[in-house]
């Protein structure tokens, strides 16, 4: 399995994620020419390196053409004098319109929305009526669309962030004086799963494009993954800082398959047993994938328990609601982490006493099968023939 690992301790922007995806496919000239899919004139792209506190990392700059050149006039003047009062139905229909393949627009237009939505809340306008410079500016559409354009080139099966950091303080914008982290990054991260906090740094990391590139790729947040890193690529920022104005961008390959997964914790000191033993039915009843309890002592030295519950994020609420109201507990702790699992099938096996359902796990190059409990006891109970027998006489365990 491809990851892409995003390690965003030093802030993210638009360009430094084009830097740092630039270096994990080492082709300029495919984004260039993608990009040339859109239609629209009036830019050209800098690509060069820059030392940030001793590291180098690609630099992505996206210059404005004149007025005064002549091979485009027309095209340029229009694309300069409108590209201001872009709103999000305006950038969709440039997506729309252009060559770009399927997968690379949705993406595309899955961000704009993200920063459509965050600005039409921070201006109290709809999204139609919202005209604004940070989705309407060239350099944005170019450091959105060109993003898109890398990820569906690179293809990870699964993207990882770190904890985003952001500065703090104040910053200069067209609207005044605004302070960090800003209103419409703010409210990027406040309708996402984005997990970030502020560091020490007086000024913005974070800016609304790379907020909401960020919200739209990472699947999760937290500390890189065990994987096989093949490749880093880093991508430099505008500022020079205290820390490395550089994206760091890890791609690794692993074998296990990731999935995401919501672990439930409570201790309860005063529920009856027959409560918690109904309650486990329940919670497996309701998709939990797993239940469990672990024996604890609690204050005052009381013998309690730790109920523990696996389950998708999808079935947390309705878990915790059946918690809440089966048991005596008042407050719920919960994580979310990766689970591994192995590939397997369900299948069946002749014995000697009959056909036997049985798990067929693979790994790597080998497979293991093990026997389903209840089809065993149904298999034992009709032969007349002990459990432990029946394992030994299908050699499976």
């Amino acid at each position: 399995m491809k990851v892409l690992y995003f390690d965003c301790s030093s802030g993210i922007s638009g360009n430094m994620t084009l830097g740092a995806l630039l270096e994990l496919i080492e082709d300029e000239n495919y984004l260039i020419k993608e990009l040339e899919k859109l239609n629209i004139g009036g830019y050209k792209i800098d690509i060069s390196k820059k030392i940030k506190n001793g590291i180098t990392g690609t630099y992505v700059d996206v210059i404005l053409k004149h007025y005064h050149d002549h091979n485009n006039n027309e095209k340029i003047k229009n694309e300069q004098q409108h590209h201001k009062h872009r709103n999000l139905n305006d950038i969709n229909t440039i997506i729309d319109n252009s060559k770009l393949s399927e997968e690379v627009k949705e993406l595309s237009k899955r961000i704009f929305l993200r920063v459509a939505n965050a600005e039409s809340k921070v201006h109290n306008k709809s999204i139609e009526e919202v005209h604004f410079h940070e989705v309407g500016a060239i350099d944005s559409i170019v450091d959105i669309v060109g993003t898109s354009i890398l990820i569906n080139k690179i293809k990870p099966d699964k993207i990882i962030s770190s904890i985003v950091n952001d500065g703090y303080g104040f910053i200069e914008c067209a609207h005044g004086t605004i302070s960090v982290p800003v209103p419409a990054t703010s409210e990027i991260f406040a309708a996402s799963k984005v997990r970030f906090k502020q560091i020490d740094v007086d000024t913005e990391l974070v800016t609304p494009t790379g907020a909401a590139i960020i919200a739209e790729l990472a699947e999760e947040f937290g500390m890189l993954p065990s994987m096989e890193v093949k490749k880093i690529g880093w991508g430099a920022g505008t500022k020079d800082l205290i820390i490395p104005n550089l994206l760091k961008v890890y791609y690794g390959e692993t074998n296990n398959k990731f999935e995401d997964i919501v672990v439930m914790e409570t201790n309860i000191d005063d529920c009856n047993s027959e409560i918690l033993g109904y309650t486990m039915e329940r919670l497996f009843e309701c998709n939990a994938l797993d239940v469990f309890y672990s024996p604890i002592y609690m204050k005052k030295n009381r013998p309690s328990y730790k109920l523990t519950v696996i389950c998708k994020e999808e079935d947390m609420f309705n878990l915790q609601n059946i918690i809440f109201k089966e048991t005596t507990t008042i407050g719920i702790r919960y994580r979310f982490e990766d689970r591994v699992k192995l590939e397997r099938e369900n299948i069946e096996i002749e014995t000697e006493y009959g056909r036997l359902k049985a798990k067929k796990v693979l790994m790597d190059e080998n497979s293991f099968i093990y026997p389903e409990y209840e089809s065993m006891k149904e298999i034992a109970l009709k032969n007349n023939i002990p459990l432990k027998e029946l394992y030994k006489s299908t050699n499976l365990k």
